[in-house]
């Protein structure tokens, strides 16, 4: 995108030189340019619109599109997590879609595992600590792609004291930094 120095600088280089001595000529320009710069970042911002990663006001078409009810409570990352997990959960229900549909409400790595004789899928979160923000649209967004007669079992990975050893952290080092037990053991010393 061009910003407005750039747009004011062309357009005084397609006049005569002779409108640079012109304050009503300058201040034309110079308007017009305003003006330019203006159209120029409304057709960016349209054109942002037509991925769902980049999106703003048009994740409400976006979430029509897929069916999904507007929430203007949600952040937009959590409205896209959202979207995207809808969109990679087309298919054939495999491990790979489930683990798609997973990773984009985890934001990080996750494995998935059938328990074929007992009729359970494992969905463990390999790289993120803790239990993903929105772990109750995870669980609607995948029990609505796996078949009815399949379980679901979620496997969470937590901060442990032996974590916290090795870290080399005191007590009074993380009693400092303000973290409560249940922000430690969710999400680690981060």
């Amino acid at each position: 995108m061009r910003t407005l120095s750039e747009i004011q600088r062309d357009m005084r280089d397609y006049v005569p030189k002779y409108y640079a001595e012109s304050e009503v000529a300058t201040n034309i320009l110079d308007r017009e340019a305003e003006e330019f710069a203006k159209l120029n970042a409304d057709i960016y911002d349209v054109l942002a619109q037509f991925s769902i990663e980049t999106a703003t006001w048009g994740l409400a078409r976006w979430e029509r599109i897929f069916g999904l009810a507007t929430d203007p409570t949600k952040t937009y990352g959590q409205r896209r997590e959202i979207l995207l997990a809808r969109k990679r959960g087309v298919g054939a229900v495999t491990a790979e879609l489930i683990e798609n549909v997973a990773s984009a409400y985890s934001n990080g790595a996750v494995s998935v595992t059938a328990n074929v004789p007992a009729y359970t899928i494992i969905i463990t979160f390999v790289s993120e600590t803790g239990i993903p923000d929105q772990i109750n649209e995870l669980k609607a967004a995948v029990r609505d792609i796996t078949p009815a007669h399949l379980a679901i079992n979620y496997v969470f990975r937590f901060y442990t004291y032996g974590e916290l050893a090795t870290s080399g952290k005191t007590y009074a080092q993380v009693a400092a930094a303000g973290k409560t037990y249940a922000q430690l053991y969710n999400r680690g010393l981060t």
